[in-house]
């Protein structure tokens, strides 16, 4: 079985990508002892995921996958974007992010925004981006447990819950993650 190595401390993101690569051993950044952090320091989603699995590619020469999301609000120009995770500055968490795209969005009747996540598949021999986009609305107060990130206040169009309302199964479905994992898993299906 062919082994790769998430390029991610996110652990809600390896069990997201995990469960749906069975053919193949997704290794995480703790199975193999990494703990430097890795500068995302792209203008685009695409950039950082590059950067990320470059740079677990160099330093274990083991094909990596990696991805960078974004949340774009179309009221926003398209922010948090490439700057979702450190929305509300650095450090920031989740809770703290929601805060202030829910503030920023105050008053503001139009909620429309999608997710947009990029994956990068870091070989020896190439370099392979996949995409996934999910349209939806930002709510006006978190609803659900599940999920992490934005997830409380997402409610994609076509749907009356949450990503974080949806049971993971569903979410992986219809989200940017799962389309972009899907796009993967059918390349990697190819190879192998």
């Amino acid at each position: 079985m062919s082994k790769y190595i998430l390029a991610s401390s996110n652990q809600n993101k390896y069990i997201e990508i995990a469960s749906r690569l069975s053919n193949i051993t997704l290794l995480s950044l703790v199975d193999v002892g990494h703990v430097d952090e890795i500068i995302e320091s792209g203008l685009t989603l695409k950039d950082n995921a590059l950067i990320k699995a470059k740079t677990i590619y160099e330093k274990y020469n083991t094909p990596s996958i990696s991805d960078d999301t974004g949340l774009e609000v179309h009221a926003l120009n398209g922010k948090p974007g490439v700057f979702s995770a450190r929305y509300a500055g650095e450090p920031s968490n989740a809770e703290q992010n929601i805060k202030k795209l829910l503030l920023n969005l105050n008053q503001v009747q139009d909620r429309r925004a999608r997710f947009r996540t990029v994956i990068c598949l870091k070989t020896s021999i190439s370099e392979v981006f996949f995409e996934g986009v999910v349209e939806g609305v930002i709510t006006t107060k978190t609803m659900g447990q599940g999920g992490f990130g934005y997830d409380p206040i997402f409610l994609p169009n076509g749907y009356c819950q949450t990503f974080s309302q949806m049971t993971l199964d569903e979410k992986n479905k219809i989200s940017h993650r799962g389309v972009a994992v899907g796009k993967l898993v059918t390349y990697l299906n190819n190879l192998h």
